[in-house]
């Protein structure tokens, strides 16, 4: 269902039929969720039964050798629900209120800045703490996401959404050329930037990863509360506010909570890039682009991304690992282009 269908008039039962449809494909990622949630807990370089994850959740027994591989796949089992649902919704929310289809944390250089500002904090701050380095990363991505709208905004048109990816990229280079200057000269911070930078789930324990769940949980509210105004959008400017939509508001209380979900996916997982490009897109194949049902389905869909790509990467190369980070990247992109050939060039935002 298109924006402009969910603001007009339909007959119930046409309705009933798309809400029907609708409940059955978030049914369905439901169901992939809790698949790809056992997987990441069975599979690895020593896979496990599914009797030893059941016993290692109920009656844990620390001696047990095969339950405790699943303990230690706990961690980043709970990492990618918390870094997925938040990178997933955090480009849902992009794409919405900026109608811009190619509009994500890693294009528009929300990932760059954050990690720019965790470098800087690092090499001149001895910044080590999560919360420290949360606060770096919130600011870090809200410095380029204001810089991004000032010179997307410069002209007759302002922030278009050609404007917008543009000026994203720019200022993901030169954000990027700084945070390289900074790691050439200071190798105490290559060493410990080294590994976050990669994109990785399994450098953080799980009461970080619990930690940041409060964090999220409150800047999903913020977006999820732009679902009418991204559905507005999504018929131009002058029709939303011919509609009553206030977009100035919109646009800065969903920059916010954009800003909340993407520094906290990076400052605990590093900058994970393509997952807010593509969820958006695959979502909208099977709800529409109803924002209010396309948001809610981006929570679930991001984990799920995530967690295929932290298990294959366990998987792939024994016993070494691939970071998720790196197989996001080499899952999504063939993903991505499918989705392009089989329909998604359809799509209007």
């Amino acid at each position: 269902m298109t924006a402009t269908e969910s603001v007009t008039r339909q007959s119930p039962g046409a309705a009933s039929a798309k809400t029907t449809r609708k409940l059955g494909a978030v049914l369905l990622l439901i169901a992939l969720l809790a698949l790809a949630l056992f997987a990441s807990l069975l599979l690895g370089a020593r896979s496990v039964s599914i009797g030893t994850v059941i016993d290692a959740i109920w009656n844990f027994d620390p001696t047990n050798g095969d339950q405790g591989v699943v303990a230690s796949r706990f961690a980043r089992t709970v990492g990618a629900i918390v870094v997925g649902a938040a990178l997933g919704l955090a480009g849902a929310g992009l794409q919405g209120l900026t109608r811009n289809p190619l509009a994500d944390t890693g294009i528009l250089g929300l990932n760059a800045g954050s990690s720019m500002a965790v470098v800087l904090a690092i090499a001149f701050l001895g910044v080590s703490s999560l919360g420290g380095i949360m606060v770096a990363a919130f600011i870090g991505s809200a410095g380029v996401m204001a810089l991004v709208y000032l010179v997307a905004n410069v002209g007759r048109d302002g922030a278009t959404p050609i404007k917008l990816a543009l000026g994203g990229a720019a200022m993901a280079v030169g954000v990027g050329a700084i945070t390289n200057a900074i790691l050439m000269i200071s190798d105490a911070t290559v060493d410990r930037f080294r590994m976050w930078q990669v994109g990785t789930l399994s450098s953080s324990g799980i009461d970080i990863f619990l930690g940041a769940i409060p964090v999220v949980a409150a800047g999903a509210l913020i977006v999820l509360s732009t679902a009418r105004a991204s559905n507005a959008v999504s018929m131009g400017d002058d029709t939303a506010i011919a509609l009553g939509f206030n977009l100035n508001r919109a646009r800065l209380i969903g920059s916010i909570g954009v800003v909340i979900l993407a520094g906290t996916a990076t400052a605990v997982a590093g900058p994970i890039a393509f997952v807010g490009l593509m969820i958006p897109h695959a979502v909208r194949l099977l709800v529409g682009s109803d924002y209010r049902w396309l948001m809610p389905a981006c929570l679930i869909a991001g984990p799920i991304l995530l967690l295929v790509a932290d298990t294959v990467g366990r998987i792939i190369a024994p016993p070494s690992e691939i970071q998720v980070g790196v197989m996001c990247a080499m899952l999504g992109g063939p993903i991505f282009i499918i989705m392009m050939r089989s329909g998604m060039k359809s799509v209007s935002l």
